[in-house]
């Protein structure tokens, strides 16, 4: 039996996933995983901080989307996932920090009064979100961003003040530049499907909601790491090297090599599991049309800001599981996680309050322009406002992540296709996957390197 190598480039959530199920489905392969950092993982890295494993990335994902919890059972750590110790949130909104209402539906409204008694928009916000009850269809016929689409249904105090802080923190995007139908695909089926946008969500938010009391939300008690331990663990048939940044792949035949740091490596399939950016500069050989579609997907910079201090010294009641703060409020900090309190794992000490604060986003570079010192004053100066904080941060760690997430602007769903079709013709057996694609959720990954790894048994056939 003649060898068949693949090269999976990247060593993130995706990357790793990928490389598992190419070993569950052909266990023949030769599988070599080319990651540029000294670490697998990618946004997923839980580190010490105050004695505890924190999470300075991801802290956790959807468990209503079953692909990482089905990935989880079949690595035998589903019986170590854990979910929150508090439900819902809160945001600042209109020089108060107010409870985001029970009844949303992926963060859309679904009840006219409890969105006028949270006081997040003001009374004539709420009763235009009630027009929509009313109003006759009025969709455009295209993919929409998800800020044009709540603005348009309910009104824009809701898209700025609650849709975009929720929806929009999830890939650091500014709503109105963010595809509906990309990143929000069952609100953009809803409101395709039902002249209420209220209505058609409520009736999803009551076809959905947990009556077993499934928690939404899961992680481990040793930090999200735990999935990627595990996943390390599983592929101890495939040769995993670190420090080895790939630079650019050619063709002969048909055969691919991949140029790296690692030396040249010659597969017959290659699977960029990376940013979209790096995938560009490797194709520009063999595809230079994908390699420009490719370049043509932007990213935002966050940073992740942990700190500890006396629980005490925070006067303000610390509600559900953090703090949203809208766009329009002009601030630096994007979000505030009462780490504490929704993972007691964090802080074994009662009188220590841990929090993790997020900052950037598209379009706003502000914390990757200030260094970690003036970035942690800017955050406390911020928060003790609006936290009513009277001691001093006693420990802090700045995790900065630049470039990480991509952006799906409306049209992004047709790029990626045209991407797709793209290497089909230039290079049949490459494959680009993970976030930068369809989804930059963990469970969305999973998926994604699920199908990557198909797509290549399909493309190379059986082993003889």
């Amino acid at each position: 039996m003649t060898s068949r190598r693949v090269v999976v480039v990247g060593g993130g959530i995706t990357g790793l996933t990928t490389a598992y199920r190419l070993t569950t489905l052909d266990p023949s392969l030769e599988i070599t995983v080319l990651e540029s950092l000294n670490r697998l993982g990618g946004m997923i890295r839980t580190g010490k901080f105050a004695g505890s494993s924190v999470d300075e990335g991801a802290d956790s994902f959807l468990a209503r989307i079953p692909e990482a919890t089905d990935l989880c059972r079949e690595l035998g750590i589903d019986n170590r996932l854990i979910s929150p110790s508090v439900d819902g949130a809160t945001v600042y909104s209109r020089g108060k920090i107010r409870r985001i209402p029970d009844e949303l539906a992926l963060g859309v409204p679904t009840s006219f009064f409890q969105l006028a008694r949270s006081g997040i928009v003001s009374l004539g916000g709420a009763i235009r979100a009630g027009m929509d009850l009313f109003k006759p269809d009025d969709w455009p016929g295209q993919d929409e961003s998800v800020g044009d689409l709540i603005s348009r249904r309910l009104g824009a105090e809701v898209a700025q003040r609650l849709v975009d802080p929720l929806i929009g923190g999830i890939n650091a995007s500014d709503t109105y530049e963010l595809s509906a139908r990309m990143a929000t695909p069952t609100i953009a089926h809803v409101a395709r499907r039902n002249r209420s946008l209220i209505r058609g969500m409520r009736s999803f938010h009551d076809r959905t909601r947990h009556v077993s009391g499934q928690p939404a939300f899961h992680s481990f008690a040793g930090g999200m790491s735990v999935l990627v331990d595990r996943l390390e663990a599983a592929l101890d048939t495939v040769d995993l090297k670190m420090s080895a940044p790939a630079h650019s792949i050619s063709a002969q035949g048909d055969t691919y090599t991949v140029h790296s740091d690692a030396g040249d490596i010659s597969a017959e399939s290659i699977v960029l599991a990376c940013p979209a950016s790096t995938s560009a500069s490797s194709l520009a050989g063999i595809s230079p049309n994908a390699a420009e579609l490719l370049g043509r997907i932007t990213y935002a910079s966050v940073a992740v800001t942990t700190v500890s201090l006396r629980s005490t010294d925070i006067a303000h009641p610390l509600e559900g599981a953090g703090l949203l703060i809208p766009r329009p409020e002009g601030m630096l900090t994007t979000a505030v996680t009462w780490g504490h309190l929704k993972w007691p794992h964090w802080s074994e000490d009662p009188d220590r309050a841990v929090l993790r604060i997020s900052s950037g986003r598209h379009g706003d570079d502000r914390a990757m322009q200030l260094d970690d010192d003036e970035l942690v004053e800017a955050l406390s100066a911020e928060l003790g406002d609006l936290l009513e904080i009277s001691g001093p941060i006693l420990e802090w760690k700045v995790t900065r992540w630049p470039n990480s997430l991509p952006q799906y602007p409306p049209g992004h769903g047709d790029r990626v296709t045209a991407i797709e079709a793209t290497l089909r013709r230039d290079a049949p057996r490459v494959f680009v996957t993970g976030a930068s694609y369809r989804g930059v959720g963990i469970p969305a990954c999973i998926d994604q390197a699920n199908d990557a790894a198909q797509a290549v048994i399909d493309a190379i056939g059986p082993r003889e």
